[in-house]
């Protein structure tokens, strides 16, 4: 029996450049149940994935990507941090992504924020794209973004994306934290980390009607953690692992 669904994380990156579609397309190649990818939004108000504030740390531009158009984001590339000998790629917009790789795979799509206006503009893309909407899960560590998309696309799966916990914090404030946040953004799931995990913080999540995910899976110990707690979606940054971890299971 399947324990839970993969996620690559910004697409397969050791031979390609995150969020670009040769990482989509590696994910497709290599098996993955679906592609995790981050949206902001350019000077002139287009929806591209992207991750970073900052042009500087993986492409041949610099600025701030809320500093430049779509015209302009066009002429950089993209290159791979993890290896440098990759072939670059390009910044594409979220349309073309969902174009592309739309009844392919499952997409998992974070809206980065902050601008206000981002879930309306997001929302009115994949308005064009209802026909996906039972593939797609819309992300945000922002509960009224998730509110916003939810009022613009009724239907689509809105899910809250929790960040680490503070150093402070004990497993009942994550609890409490997680459960009320989620409840707040009507979020039919939140995302945890790991070191948030626990049999008793799913059950009592589940016992409200909220869904747990797991981000950053990225070793053997988080994985049967996941196993262990319950968790039936998973996002890795190495999705080859966790293939193979599942495979194992299913022997």
């Amino acid at each position: 029996m399947c324990p839970f669904t993969i996620v690559a994380h910004r697409g397969v990156t050791t031979n390609a450049p995150e969020n670009t579609l040769p990482a989509f397309e590696r994910a497709i190649e290599l098996g993955a149940d679906a592609v995790e990818l981050d949206v902001r939004l350019t000077s002139d108000q287009v929806p591209i994935v992207y991750h970073y504030y900052y042009l500087d740390n993986n492409t041949s531009g610099s600025g701030a990507i809320f500093n430049h158009t779509l015209a302009e984001l066009r002429s950089l590339k993209v290159v791979s941090k993890k290896n440098p000998l990759a072939q670059a790629g390009c910044i594409s917009t979220l349309a073309e992504i969902l174009e592309i790789l739309g009844g392919r795979i499952d997409m998992e799509i974070e809206i980065k924020g902050p601008e206000p206006e981002a879930p309306g503009i997001v929302g009115s893309v994949l308005l064009d794209f209802k026909q996906l909407w039972d593939t797609i899960e819309v992300t945000a560590r922002v509960p009224a973004f998730l509110l916003a998309i939810q009022k613009i696309c009724p239907g689509l799966q809105a899910d809250l994306l929790y960040p680490l916990s503070a150093s402070w914090m004990k497993p009942d404030v994550v609890q409490f934290e997680a459960l009320n946040l989620a409840r707040l953004a009507r979020a039919s799931s939140v995302h945890l980390h790991p070191s948030q995990l626990s049999s008793e913080i799913v059950d009592n999540l589940r016992r409200a009607n909220i869904e747990v995910h797991a981000w950053d899976v990225n070793d053997s110990s988080s994985l049967q953690l996941c196993k262990d707690t319950g968790v039936r979606r998973i996002c890795t940054d190495d999705l080859a692992q966790a293939l193979d971890f599942r495979a194992q299971l299913d022997r």
